[in-house]
């Protein structure tokens, strides 16, 4: 089995697209989505902005090795929405991200078959106009040291091509790195080995 420490997901909000499907106008959007709790601050500006729509349904996936998603219809039939969205997230392989259908109703109505159809266009449409980008799943360590032994830290951090993602520097120092996955066990090998160098994993 091959190691993978890759994922895709969408650069940064995308532009809202418009799907017709006899007379009823269905809106997407897609958002970069790190944590459920963000889910209510996209949704809020939206029900601001189209104040007389029906229905706002929506689907996401969070999460790499740890998956957690939602769907919901939010009133339309069951499993009408949320999944064909949700279905739609999964066949592009994308994590992190929440899509977002506005419908408003056009005085026909579309049955389910109809509704599955357009809310997976429009959720298709919503993908399509962002940018998909892939990112590595990285591992966070923390590698404490005296300051005399700052240098042959710096060489490693150099040598490895590791990510700085903060440093205090004092006496005594700390900094986070991160690394690729694939290479993480390797990289805490490295740093076991130096004297008078500490390292843990950063939760």
């Amino acid at each position: 089995m091959e190691f993978k420490d890759t994922y895709k997901t969408i650069a940064a909000a995308s532009e809202e697209i418009l799907y017709k499907e006899k007379n009823s106008k269905f809106f997407g959007y897609a958002f970069p989505l790190t944590d459920e709790q963000e889910v209510k601050t996209f949704i809020e500006p939206l029900r601001k902005k189209h104040f007389n729509a029906v229905h706002f349904c929506y689907a996401y996936q969070i999460g790499t090795e740890k998956i957690s998603f939602r769907a919901n219809d939010d009133g339309e039939p069951s499993n009408s929405a949320g999944m064909p969205i949700y279905g739609q997230i999964q066949s592009s392989e994308l994590t992190n991200i929440l899509i977002v259908i506005v419908r408003f109703f056009g005085g026909t109505k579309l049955g389910v078959g109809g509704l599955i159809s357009a809310y997976r266009t429009a959720a298709q449409m919503a993908i399509e106009a962002a940018i998909i980008i892939e990112k590595t799943v990285d591992v966070h360590y923390l590698v404490s040291f005296d300051y005399k032994n700052m240098n042959k830290v710096m060489r490693v951090i150099k040598e490895k091509n590791l990510e700085i993602i903060s440093q205090k520097m004092n006496e005594s120092c700390e900094i986070e790195i991160a690394t690729r996955k694939k290479n993480a066990a390797i990289i805490w090998e490295t740093f076991e080995n130096l004297f008078e160098v500490e390292i843990q994993v950063k939760n």
